[in-house]
């Protein structure tokens, strides 16, 4: 299964952009890695500023190019304004929602949860990251689950979760109530550049 690995502080500075949505990775060097320390950034041409927002919400994501790529075309035959569609389609992933709940640290770890069974939807196993889930569908950690340590700390680490997920921290479960709007989402990304680099 395709999936993206490395270093996530690395790919943060390298994109000037916390992949992580927490800051902590530009916090002690918000500059592009390399041996010879901060350097001057060399300015973008108009395709390298859309290629560089693309990377960026794909690795927020943690998509592969290919699903990116196929996300991207199944918005565009939505209707509405394709940017926007595009992040709902990603917000609705599985693996996301599962990190949106608190009942991982991180999409990573939200995959891995999904990966191997241990996260419901409607009361049955799904074990795919990006299935994606539609306003009103419950999402719950498996019942074998209930008392793993990793679930828990996350749980408790989140103190606020986004406003279109309702969760019960006790019964380890959320419902997905609707979908986002675009000013609860990440203000730093430009979705419009992604637009564009698609369409060249």
């Amino acid at each position: 299964m395709a999936r993206i690995t490395g270093p996530v502080w690395k790919k943060s500075r390298r994109l000037g952009f916390s992949v992580l949505e927490t800051g902590e990775e530009l916090t002690k060097r918000n500059y592009a890695p390399g041996q010879h320390g901060p350097t001057k950034r060399v300015k973008l041409t108009n395709y390298g500023l859309q290629l560089r927002e693309k990377q960026r919400i794909r690795y927020m994501y943690g998509v592969n190019e290919k699903q990116f790529h196929n996300t991207f075309v199944k918005a565009s035959k939505m209707k509405g304004v394709k940017g926007d569609n595009f992040l709902f389609m990603l917000e609705s992933r599985l693996d996301n929602l599962v990190y949106r709940m608190g009942f991982a640290r991180t999409r990573r770890g939200a995959r891995q949860l999904v990966n191997h069974g241990h996260i419901l939807v409607d009361g049955k196993r799904v074990d795919i990251p990006s299935c994606l889930i539609k306003p009103g569908q419950t999402i719950s950690v498996k019942e074998s689950m209930m008392n793993n340590s990793a679930i828990n700390e996350a749980l408790e680490a989140t103190l606020n979760t986004v406003a279109f997920v309702e969760v019960d921290k006790e019964a380890k479960k959320g419902v997905y109530t609707r979908y986002p709007e675009r000013s609860e989402l990440n203000q730093e990304i430009n979705e419009a550049l992604v637009v564009e680099f698609y369409n060249r």
